[in-house]
């Protein structure tokens, strides 16, 4: 039997009053066992919870009258209560292939769960969906979901996946589609394999058989220095220009036939030109936030609004990399982290943190790519703080080969760029490095040879932190 645990009580809530304690098991919620925290979120909505629960061996039924809606106060284990469906692709491009030896094995999982599609933003390839499935999602409204497209051609599919149901699992998505289920797919761009003739017939796939889609993100694959797949390289030049021209092609077609851009290419191929990023505008909504398209053009345009002292609305980011393997909330089903303090280095963790000591030189830390983008925001980041800003690229030695954004530093890298700096600067750090208060190697703040102040990964945020 599935059982949700416990692992903090929000202080006065409904859940709190009622005893509840954190170790406590989650058997059943209203005589039903919930397999995830959607069913648990139906159930706990309701104004009358029976909860039967299992402490130090001994079971017992907790009754908790509340108002309907309001959050029963519990933070839970994980999202998932049964088992993750893992992955049973074998993608080459796969990034969990590529991860070196002696990191965390929760690291290693490969999902391929719906659920964490609709939780998480993870994309899932649809090739161990059901129609089981199929009605839960329609029943329950699970929506968006994030779906792997990679081609549309089933041989190439099928090839990409190296997996036989990689021809045929795209049914899961027109028929997700017909329901009016949002979807936002995803194509990782392998050079030789669905580049540039492959992915114009990819492109044209969508608009013939799955236009409903709200968007698609065309990102390139990464490699490190410990995959093993000898035809996975980064692009050249000219592949990642043919890339973005394929793509800015393709939006004119879509917004001449649907009124709408649907496809958009990275923030990285942008960086791998040289060419500037689109006008935010043009990433209509940036529906893709998170999967590193739009994510520059924003940022610039919050750190420029934030230094002029106009409105920023600033969208939501998760934390890190793996943030469903570390529990880190589900947005909307979970209640919040009960503690939210937060300070430099050694201490608690993912919120911005504000210097209050002298005032010194600042060095921002960041990954090479982020790096791309603060270099040309150096002057307004400068006059706001009314110091030199230096913007201190730290090379991904951990991974090596192409990876190169900042949510995949590693407390290593850190510790090489930080060991012989001078310790008379200020140094700031996303907070995007960090999942649960550890660098995805398992280092923690607390290991870097320098004080680090963590600050969120909107510019908005930046700005704030530099004024302080």
């Amino acid at each position: 039997m599935p059982t949700a645990r416990v692992v903090a009580v929000a202080p006065g809530s409904p859940a709190d009053a009622a005893g509840l304690l954190p170790g406590d098991e989650l058997l059943t919620l209203n005589g039903e066992t919930v397999r995830d925290v959607i069913r648990y979120q139906i159930q706990a909505d309701e104004p009358r919870v029976e909860l039967e629960l299992r402490r130090g061996g001994l079971e017992r039924l907790v009754v908790i009258d509340k108002a309907a809606g309001a959050s029963l106060g519990l933070d839970l284990e994980s999202a998932v209560f049964d088992r993750v469906r893992t992955c049973d692709n074998h993608c080459p491009f796969c990034f969990i292939h590529q991860l070196p030896p002696g990191m965390r094995k929760s690291l290693s999982l490969k999902d391929d769960d719906y659920r964490l599609s609709f939780l998480y933003g993870n994309f899932t390839t649809l090739t161990r969906f059901t129609e089981a499935d199929l009605e839960r999602v329609i029943t329950e409204q699970l929506s968006p979901l994030y779906v792997s497209i990679h081609a549309t051609d089933a041989d190439v599919r099928t090839t990409l996946l190296r997996n036989r149901r990689g021809a045929t699992s795209l049914r899961w998505l027109s028929a997700i589609l017909d329901e009016g289920i949002e979807v936002h797919g995803q194509v990782v761009v392998c050079p030789g394999i669905n580049d540039d003739d492959v992915l114009d017939d990819t492109l044209l796939g969508v608009l013939d058989r799955f236009p409903q889609l709200a968007t698609v993100g065309v990102v390139p694959l990464g490699v490190s220095d410990h995959t093993t797949e000898v035809e996975m390289r980064p692009h050249t030049l000219a592949e990642a220009e043919r890339v973005v021209d394929l793509v800015e092609e393709w939006q004119e077609r879509f917004l001449a036939v649907l009124g709408r851009r649907l496809v958009y290419a990275a923030d990285e191929y942008y960086l791998l030109t040289g060419r500037p990023f689109p006008a935010l505008e043009a990433y209509d909504g940036l529906s893709q936030h998170e999967n590193g398209i739009g994510m520059a053009a924003e940022f610039s345009a919050e750190v420029h609004a934030a230094a002029h002292g106009e409105q920023v609305d600033v969208h939501g980011t998760r934390t890190g990399f793996f943030a469903w393997v570390d529990g880190a909330p589900a947005e909307g089903y979970r209640a919040p982290r009960t503690s939210s303090e937060c300070t430099t280095s050694g201490g608690a963790l993912e919120t911005p943190v504000h210097f209050r000591g002298p005032r010194q030189p600042i060095v921002i830390l960041t990954g090479e790519y982020g790096a791309q983008v603060l270099g040309p925001l150096v002057d307004d980041l400068e006059s706001v703080a009314g110091l030199p800003v230096e913007v201190r690229p730290v090379p991904n030695r951990f991974f090596g080969g192409n990876i190169a954004v900042t949510g995949l530093l590693t407390g290593a890298d850190l510790v090489a760029e930080l060991q012989d700096a001078p310790a008379d600067r200020r140094y700031l750090l996303p907070d995007v490095t960090l999942s649960n208060g550890r660098f995805l190697d398992g280092l923690t703040p607390a290991d870097l040879p320098r004080p680090v102040e963590f600050v969120a990964t909107d510019g908005a945020s930046l700005v704030e932190a530099l004024r302080s």
